[in-house]
């Protein structure tokens, strides 16, 4: 016998092959689930460092109003969905209120951030389940051509090395299979979640500072509306604080 994938493959039992075939397809799986989360997580990467860029902009001079009015850029990535999602509800919530105001703006922006999170997660549970189950098939694999060995031997009634050869060698190569399918899956998993959580404490830092902008534009607006020296040509051009 030669130690061939196909002479290997003609000397498998039924159950041997079934479980190289069932790795077969979860390495199939994950090479999938790893290039779209790929795909995916890289324009929302870059999506969102135009999004930054753009409002960075807006926001130089800490005018929330303005930046609230601008259209930016609609493929925002994960950061520009929060972001403009806080925007949205900035705009709508009442300005005689700034509690109210600032309150709904962090709800939607721990909400929406939540959300994201989950978003760019969707799919990796796959290479988790395929990372701690494929050595455990692999090991059942082993059982059976361990099993397939026994039985060689009670057919040939002889226990030579020639009798148990071929199903040891099926028993180490779907040894082999399972942890060939299993060590990327772990490095992809957890490389994945490594990124995931940097892009998640992004978008912490987003928040925050958005929320730190909120609320310096709301004790600014709330001081030039008790200052009477400020007259009626700086309340003009203050339309959205002259509206409280």
């Amino acid at each position: 016998m030669q130690f061939t994938l196909l002479e290997l493959w003609s000397h498998m039992g039924v159950g041997a092959r079934l479980i190289v075939g069932t790795m077969l397809v979860m390495s199939l799986v994950s090479i999938v689930v790893v290039c779209e989360r790929a795909a995916v997580l890289m324009v929302s990467s870059k999506q969102s460092v135009i999004f930054a860029k753009a409002l960075a902009e807006l926001l130089g001079d800490g005018d929330i109003d303005r930046a609230a009015s601008t259209p930016l850029p609609e493929q925002g990535g994960h950061l520009g969905r929060v972001l403009q999602a806080a925007l949205r509800v900035y705009q709508a919530s009442p300005r005689n209120d700034e509690d109210l105001t600032f309150e709904s703006v962090a709800r939607v922006l721990e909400r929406q951030a939540q959300r994201e999170v989950h978003n760019m997660k969707r799919g990796i549970g796959v290479l988790a389940n395929v990372a701690s189950t494929a050595p455990f098939v692999g090991l059942l694999g082993t059982v059976l051509g361990i099993v397939n060995s026994f039985q060689s031997m009670a057919e040939s009634g002889s226990g030579g090395l020639s009798t148990v050869s071929s199903g040891i060698a099926e028993a180490l190569v779907t040894t082999a299979f399972g942890l060939l399918v299993a060590i990327p899956a772990v490095g992809a998993y957890n490389g994945m979640q490594a990124w995931i959580e940097a892009r998640a404490i992004d978008i912490s830092e987003a928040s925050n500072e958005l929320l730190d902008l909120l609320a310096r534009h709301l004790r600014r607006g709330r001081h030039d509306m008790r200052d009477p020296s400020l007259g009626p040509t700086a309340m003009r051009s203050r339309p959205a604080v002259a509206e409280r």
